[in-house]
């Protein structure tokens, strides 16, 4: 037995941890936009990253290590990418970490920001060498990652295992336009002092990315630079893998919703759950259809249960499915039934009543087979397309 709960603090208050971030220089105002994790013992690490083709410099570099090295160190920036910036981002990468005034082992930079721009590594390296490792703050971290994030993002928990032994595991992330079913234009850094091996690592984070991470969706884009990344440093030498599944499954759950809630510009956050598949994957096709729709997107800000966009996005998604055996409703208001329009005025009104809550789900069974999955996705308004109209500037 095993018991799990959430606790005040960030990554920066499990055994071993530190991070803090500063202003480097790269945003304006003096912002926060440069930060650190350290470890005082060597973490094992693994990391999932995005499926774009364009894979930023920061992920090829981490790739250039072996399978199962071991770090001490991550170094986060914001503002800039160092994206389809050639070999020459990479460059910059060891360039930094050969000018930094500590000693650091096999470490890793991650980025988020504009693509295309070179790394600014002088402000890097000169901010860098001020950090204190010292320093126990993941509240400066989780804003410094930020880009058009409204707010940070971090979650911790205590893991209590039936030998009286525990362990912490807790996440900062990032995240909240190019967001996308194969990752997301998100970073995530999930720590913890289990003494987690390598192997179980990879296995787990795998698993609960399926659900978490991959179910979300802003606006369908997908970014260069999606990172999710999990360091363990053992300090607790406690461990019990069905513990640390479902203790991390939580913190992924906790991050993702966080992501796709802070959608940018986005009022509503939403549940697509889909039951009654042919097929599992049949089940994530639709799923993530419906995420990823725009003109869904632009009738949940306008609080307008328009049933049909749900159902010609189904029918459009290329999957198994019948207007004879396709249900749909808006919350528990049941809107269409297997052939049989039940929308009337009063439906309707109760229907739009469910699309004014901030949060709520639209749950579709294409009554053709026994698989389901859920999906998450927000509005699309106004504020979305003036934010990116002039992001980089």
């Amino acid at each position: 037995m095993f018991s799990i709960f959430p606790i005040n603090g960030t990554i920066s208050d499990i055994n071993g941890f530190y991070c803090d971030g500063i202003a480097g220089g790269l945003k304006p105002n003096n912002a926060l936009d440069i930060g650190f994790i350290y470890s005082d013992t060597l973490c094992n690490i693994d990391a999932i990253f995005t499926n774009n083709n364009f894979k930023a410099a920061p992920l090829r570099h981490y790739l250039k290590y072996n399978k199962k090295f071991q770090t001490n160190f991550v170094l986060i920036n914001s503002k800039n990418a160092n994206a389809l910036t050639g070999e020459q981002g990479i460059k910059d990468i060891d360039d930094i970490f050969n000018n930094l005034n500590f000693e650091l082992k096999n470490p890793i930079m991650s980025s988020t920001g504009v693509i295309g721009v070179p790394l600014p590594k002088e402000k890097i390296i000169d901010a860098a060498n001020s950090f204190d490792l010292s320093s126990k703050n993941g509240e400066n971290l989780a804003e410094a990652i930020m880009t058009t994030d409204s707010y940070p993002k971090s979650c911790l928990y205590k893991i209590k295992l039936q030998d009286g032994k525990s362990f912490q595991l807790g996440a900062i992330a990032k995240g909240a336009g190019m967001i996308n079913p194969s990752l997301a234009t998100m970073l995530c850094f999930i720590c913890t002092d289990a003494n987690i091996p390598q192997s179980d690592i990879k296995e787990l984070l795998t698993k609960y990315t399926v659900t978490t991470f991959n179910a979300i969706s802003v606006d369908g884009d997908t970014s260069t630079n999606d990172t999710v990344m999990l360091l363990s440093n053992g300090k607790s030498n406690s461990y019990d893998k069905d513990a640390f599944a479902q203790a991390l499954k939580l913190v992924m759950e906790d991050m993702a919703q966080l992501i796709v809630s802070d959608g940018e510009g986005a009022k509503k956050s939403v549940a697509f759950e889909i039951t009654g598949a042919k097929t599992y994957q049949e089940a994530q096709i639709v799923a993530k259809a419906l995420s990823n729709s725009l003109l869904v997107k632009t009738a949940l800000f306008g609080e307008d249960p328009n049933w049909g966009r749900i159902a010609s996005t189904i029918g459009a998604s290329g999957v198994e499915c019948s207007e004879n055996s396709l249900i749909i409703k808006f919350g528990e208001i049941l809107v269409y039934n297997k052939g049989e329009i039940l929308f009337s005025k009063e439906i309707e009104l109760e229907a739009a009543n469910v699309l004014r809550d901030n949060k709520f789900k639209i749950s579709c069974d294409l009554g053709v087979g026994k698989y389901s999955f859920t999906a998450y996705g927000c509005d699309l308004g106004y504020d979305y397309v003036k934010i990116n109209a002039d992001y980089r500037t």
